[in-house]
């Protein structure tokens, strides 16, 4: 059964069509001929042949060859031109900043990080601002082909007044506008988007999902956070910012939440309560100076590290984790009934070894659904930098995929 996305041949179509053209042309990778086109997208020969010509003229698409097919003259391959169109991915982690300039095709072309010293918000967003000017310099890239900036941030987020509201690991913001200052320090249109949404549309650009399949994307950064995506779009939610997993209780023996209530996500799965749990079991020593961003991850590192050499204090510590999480995701999975779970974020890496060896198996036993299928669980495609790739795919997003808002016509 052809999956793809089809367009529509009803008059006014043209900005609906076009994108669903660009997104053809995306996923098959190599190109398309027009011929390819007709079929894949529905669209009529000559609605194919018109939009190809303004996406020529526009330089968004290329000619890359031709190829003999059967009897009658060859086809000419169209591709995207992966340079004329380029966006800037910026995570703000509360432990590292990354950024990403990416070329239309979602490749990245640069990168960058930044440690975290301060959570202040002016500091955080000079800092921004001046490596986003730096990673241009030093990519050497047409400024003008920049379509913008995504920035993906914790939540939550005001989407429409592009504010960073009280985020709990960044204990110094207040409705801090994000999105208005860096606009204005950079002069280039700025996106904002939760960090987790960010990270499930890397997931759906970068990896090899059907066009219209469903994944429940698990981010494991300084916090854990939960992203959805049905029928091949990421749900954001009525305020763009679902996912916030943090008071669902993984288990009731647990430490007591701020929430009042015992075992919370928050206070037993994050990196924070992953260390703390092993200062408390003498797996590390308990002479941590701090429980900022920056300390945690270098302990949290330390306790893998230690796992990976063969330390059963360390092996249980992080195979309790793993428990914990199998909970949460099988309480998700069950409730939502997707076809796979993928985990990703900038701790992913130092986990995903023990994740993936437990994790299938954990699902499986609790799984609502066991009988009829298996649920697949994999690590995100993309890696550590999957919240800045995302970010500067959801600018990208804006120019590619279609969206079902354009058929709503005006009378």
């Amino acid at each position: 059964m052809d999956l793809r996305r089809r367009g529509t041949n009803l008059p006014k179509m043209g900005d609906f069509n076009q994108s669903v053209i660009l997104e053809a042309i995306r996923r098959s990778h190599g190109g398309l001929s027009r011929t390819e086109l007709v079929s894949a997208t529905g669209l009529s020969a000559q609605t194919v042949t018109n939009i190809t010509r303004r996406l020529l003229d526009e330089s968004l698409i290329e000619e890359a060859g031709k190829t003999i097919q059967g009897p009658g003259k060859p086809r000419t391959t169209l591709r995207l031109n992966a340079g004329s169109r380029l966006s800037i991915g910026v995570h703000l982690d509360p432990a590292m900043m990354t950024l990403v300039l990416l070329d239309l095709t979602g490749a990245v072309l640069e990168r960058t990080r930044l440690r975290m010293h301060s959570d202040d918000a002016r500091w955080i967003i000079a800092a921004m601002a001046d490596s986003v000017e730096a990673l241009i310099r030093r990519s050497h890239v047409d400024r003008h082909a920049i379509t913008g900036i995504g920035v993906a941030t914790p939540g939550p987020i005001d989407a429409a007044h592009g504010t960073v509201i009280d985020p709990p690991k960044l204990h110094s913001w207040h409705r801090v506008p994000l999105r208005h200052a860096l606009q204005d320090a950079t002069g280039l249109h700025v996106r904002l988007e939760k960090d987790t949404t960010a990270a499930a549309v890397a997931e759906l650009w970068t990896g090899e999902h059907p066009p219209d399949g469903s994944f429940l994307f698990v981010y494991l950064g300084i916090g854990i956070g939960a992203a959805l995506v049905l029928d091949g779009a990421v749900v954001r939610g009525a305020s763009r910012n679902a996912g916030e997993i943090g008071h669902i209780m993984v288990d009731p023996d647990g430490p007591e939440c701020l929430c009042g209530r015992r075992g919370c996500v928050e206070v037993v799965c994050t990196p924070q309560a992953i260390v703390e749990r092993a200062e408390r079991a003498g797996v590390l020593s308990d002479d941590r100076v701090g429980s900022d961003a920056e300390s945690v991850d270098a302990r949290f590192t330390e306790l893998c590290e230690q796992a990976a050499g063969g330390d059963s204090g360390a092996c249980a510590v992080l195979g309790t984790a793993v428990h914990h999480l199998g909970v949460l995701i099988s309480a998700l999975t069950n409730m939502l009934d997707v076809d796979r779970v993928v985990l990703g974020g900038p701790f992913w890496s130092r986990l995903s070894e023990m994740c993936l060896a437990l994790l299938p198996d954990l699902l499986h036993r609790s799984s609502a659904t066991r009988a009829v299928r298996a649920l697949p669980v994999a690590g995100a495609v993309v890696g550590d930098d999957v919240g800045a790739v995302g970010a500067g795919c959801v600018v990208l997003d804006e120019v590619l995929t279609p969206r079902a808002a354009a058929l709503l016509l005006d009378s």
